[in-house]
């Protein structure tokens, strides 16, 4: 005779099993659009971001690539669609559980964001303050930690940020973004500015992160050679403003080797960095020719 308790204990093992099993999908981003007054800057956008993927998007300036990484942290909300972080609806979480979520995250911002009244050390240590993370001592652990790992040598943590070359700035503004030891790092334009040699470094310790402890990664770059480097995947959109109503705002989505080859000759022109058809379309606007 079957025992009908023992069944339900059994189902109930099986979905507590499954539910403690991490999801594969990490971000996904269904539907969204986003418009700011009448000026639409995001259209029916589809896209998952896996566990332990580290996806660059690219494309030109003004095509939306810093306002999806404010989307997937919460900092912007869609005019339509959900955005989903582990399952949970990003979109309709507020307060606390908000608040929970963006620790999840580590951000480089593009300029570094650093607080200029802060010693290099208070910046790092920031975020583990201000959430009450540890005491002071594991502070002082955990900052001097991250600053060594991002290639900063003893004494500069005393420096204020205006002493600080630009690609210092960048470390720095690494080191606070890994201080809380982010699930998934967003990078936003992290070379921007530097010249090609701290560029190459600012890759390697992206990819050094990324590989390191297996974080999801979304990096928005215009630097072919930080796609070369630290990709899987690579997702390219376009400004809303010179695709038709029925054209996808993302032109490429696959692995970076695969760009040269692509179909379509816009994705191609990005990526050799070649302006003749953005030149025909300006003289066409000024009412001439090429």
């Amino acid at each position: 005779m079957t025992d009908g308790g023992g069944g339900e204990a059994a189902t109930n093992e099986a979905g507590s099993a499954a539910a403690a099993t991490p999801r594969d999908d990490r971000i996904e981003i269904q539907n969204v659009s986003i418009r700011f007054r009448q000026q639409s800057v995001l259209r029916n956008i589809n896209l998952t971001i896996r566990r332990g993927e580290t996806v660059c998007v690219i494309g030109e300036s003004g095509c939306g690539k810093t306002v999806l990484l404010k989307l997937i942290i919460g900092l912007l909300h869609p005019t339509v669609g959900e955005i989903r972080f582990d399952g949970a609806d990003v979109t309709r979480l507020g307060g606390k559980a908000l608040v929970e979520l963006r620790l999840r995250f580590g951000f480089l911002f593009q300029s570094a964001a650093l607080f200029d009244s802060l010693t290099v050390y208070d910046n790092v240590a920031f975020g583990l303050r201000e959430h009450h993370v540890c005491d002071e001592e594991q502070v002082r652990s955990i900052v001097a930690d991250r600053l060594s790992e991002v290639g900063l040598p003893a004494g500069l943590e005393r420096k204020k940020p205006a002493e600080l070359s630009g690609g210092q700035r960048k470390r720095v503004g690494l080191a606070r973004a890994l201080a809380l030891d982010p699930e998934v790092m967003l990078y936003d334009e992290p070379t921007t500015g530097l010249d090609p040699i701290m560029t190459d470094v600012i890759n390697e310790l992206i990819l050094q992160t990324q590989k390191s402890s297996n974080k999801t990664g979304v990096v928005v770059t215009h630097e072919m050679k930080t796609v070369q480097k630290v990709a899987d995947r690579v997702v390219m959109f376009y400004p809303l403003a010179r695709i038709g109503r029925d054209e996808s705002q993302i032109l490429y989505d696959g692995p970076p080797e695969g760009l040269e080859s692509s179909p379509d000759p816009r994705v191609r022109q990005f990526v050799r960095g070649e302006a003749g058809e953005r030149l025909r379309e300006m003289a066409q606007n000024r009412g001439g020719g090429v």
